[in-house]
C-alpha cells in the first residue's frame, strides 16, 4: 500500500526528457549553478563511470580531466538542478562501474566508440 502510493507522489517528478545512459558514453550535463543571487548553467562534459539507483534516485557519475587533474561529479538525474543531459558519443564498457579509468592517463583513458 505504502509503496504505491509513494510511486504515485514521485511520478509526477521522473523526468522523461532524458536520453538513454550507459557506462562509457561521454555526456555533457548542463547544471544549473547559483552564486550569490545570480543563476547560470554550467556545462560538465566527461565519461560516465557509474549509474546507480533507479526510479527517483538514480544518480550518475562523471569524469573529465581537467588540467591534468581528475575530477569527478555526481549529478542526481531528477533533480530541477540537471537543465538537460546530451549524448557526445557512446563508449564500449563491458563493465558497470568503471572506476580503473582512474588510474589510467592520456588516450589509454579513452573507450571506443559503439559500433551503430
Amino acid at each position: 500500500m505504502t509503496v504505491t502510493l509513494l510511486d504515485d507522489v514521485v511520478a509526477d517528478q521522473i523526468r522523461t526528457d532524458l536520453p538513454q545512459l550507459a557506462s562509457g558514453d561521454t555526456v555533457r550535463v548542463a547544471a544549473k549553478v547559483i552564486e550569490g543571487t545570480r543563476e547560470r548553467i554550467q556545462v560538465f562534459e566527461g565519461t560516465v563511470m557509474r549509474l546507480r539507483g533507479g526510479g527517483i534516485d538514480r544518480s550518475i557519475t562523471v569524469r573529465a580531466v581537467r588540467s591534468g587533474v581528475g575530477v569527478e561529479r555526481t549529478f542526481k538525474v531528477n533533480s530541477p538542478r540537471i537543465d538537460h543531459i546530451e549524448v557526445v558519443r557512446h563508449g564500449v564498457a563491458r563493465r558497470a562501474q568503471l572506476y580503473f579509468l582512474r588510474k589510467r592517463v592520456g588516450k589509454a583513458a579513452s573507450l571506443r566508440e559503439r559500433r551503430s
